[in-house]
């Protein structure tokens, strides 16, 4: 399926208070990351989110301050982490991508915490951007629908 294809994000029903939100972007590729962002915010609107916004300097550093974000002892509802990895010539492409990647589940599921992820893997920019359009599937607005998911879950299951 392309992304033009893939179904547009939607807010599922949420019981209970507004969430409170922390999103977590590693703005490298600005353009990218605030376009999932601002889709995330537009997304997470539709249930009165209550969203705070922190930077980081690039996807490495999305798992570490996620735990941080956890240890902190902040009553956060779900996070969302979002970044950009494009594909270059050497090896670091494929460290960066699996480190984080193992490394922000494994915060998430350590701390049980409740998590949507826009990391973007792609080979190129241009593949990047077509993930972060207003218009179609945008991985930010994915991230927020998935977090809010869990947010319900977790929630029933209190109940």
């Amino acid at each position: 399926m392309s992304t033009a294809d893939a179904p547009v994000a939607r807010a599922p029903e949420l019981k209970g208070p507004a969430p409170k939100i922390l999103a977590i972007s590693a703005p490298y590729y600005r353009q990218v990351v605030d376009g999932m962002l601002d889709s995330a915010r537009h997304l997470l609107a539709q249930v009165s989110a209550e969203v705070t916004v922190v930077e980081v300097s690039g996807a490495y550093e999305l798992p570490q301050a996620l735990a941080i974000a956890a240890a902190s002892g902040k009553a956060y509802d779900g996070y969302i982490v979002l970044g950009c990895v494009v594909r270059g010539e050497t090896d670091h492409y494929e460290f960066i991508c699996a480190s984080a990647m193992d490394g922000l589940l494994r915060v998430a599921s350590e701390h049980v915490l409740c998590l949507g992820t826009a990391l973007l893997t792609v080979d190129t920019l241009a593949q990047a951007v077509a993930r972060s359009h207003e218009t179609g599937s945008n991985k930010g607005a994915e991230a927020a629908s998935a977090c809010l998911q869990q947010i319900a879950l977790k929630r029933m299951l209190a109940a």
